[in-house]
């Protein structure tokens, strides 16, 4: 009798581990998913200080870009897609600063971290994920517009996360992505909540920028741009010429990315 309650015990355990592990299977072969992408069209554009209004010199001059057709993801890469990351690859999780993990925008991450996601996110795809470059960031941000909001030149209530946007969120912590309205090409959250890595190399002025829309690989190799503003700061910073640098081997809660895709 005990042999055929001991024999029944381990048909059970033995059950038990096949679901559990047959779940696991599942929820980890389910959590991975491509980002989100959206087409943006080629086109010219005058990239910087356009609007004439309250700009910085790291803006100036002003220069004409033609960009050839790329991809961009809809939002910042968020947690829910970097921990699955981190995971398959062993890496530490990025730390979330008690803001909340799942579809708020991935921070204190580095650029060289960054880049690692794309390289990645390639390998599983069998496409050419990659960081945007600056010129390709603010192309896409601007939409088609010469304001110095995707939506007009007035920061407006409500339209974006920052420090007096007029969002729940302002000046507290990060708020899930595509939260507010989407610019003209489907891109969200391009103005506020986190700054975003781009592939260039930071320079104060544009004189040398190239017109084709590569990165520019000229410069400290140590900072990179960072572009779209963030949370904690005020409506300056979100403008669509508003660019700044971060060292790459520092994270910050302030700083994300999304990636770009060549087509």
């Amino acid at each position: 009798m005990q042999s055929v309650i001991r024999n029944i015990f381990v048909l059970v355990l033995l059950g038990f581990f096949a679901v559990a592990s047959a779940r696991v299977s599942q929820e980890e072969g389910a959590s991975f998913k491509s980002p989100e992408m959206v087409v943006i069209p080629s086109g010219s554009f005058k990239m910087g200080c356009v609007s004439g209004r309250s700009c910085n010199n790291s803006e100036r001059p002003v220069h004409e870009v033609t960009i050839a057709s790329f991809a961009l993801s809809k939002y910042e890469v968020t947690f829910e897609d970097y921990d699955v990351f981190t995971d398959a690859t062993g890496r530490e999780r990025a730390d979330d600063r008690g803001f909340g993990r799942g579809r708020r925008p991935v921070i204190n991450i580095t650029w060289d971290d960054a880049v690692a996601y794309t390289a990645w996110l390639s390998e599983q795809t069998g496409k050419n994920y990659r960081l945007p470059s600056e010129a390709e960031w603010e192309y896409a941000a601007r939409a088609g517009t010469v304001t110095r909001y995707s939506w007009g030149n007035n920061l407006g209530q409500n339209l974006a996360n920052c420090n007096g946007c007029g969002s729940q969120w302002d000046n507290e912590m990060s708020a899930p992505v595509g939260s507010f309205e989407a610019n003209a090409w489907g891109l969200h959250d391009m103005h506020g909540n986190v700054w975003e890595w781009t592939q260039d190399r930071y320079n104060n002025r544009y004189v040398g920028a190239p017109d084709d829309g590569s990165a520019w690989e000229v410069g400290d190799s140590t900072a990179r741009v960072v572009r779209g503003g963030a949370w904690y700061l005020e409506g300056y910073f979100l403008r669509s010429a508003a660019r700044d640098q971060h060292r790459t081997f520092a994270g910050s809660l302030y700083v994300g990315f999304r990636v770009a895709q060549s087509l």
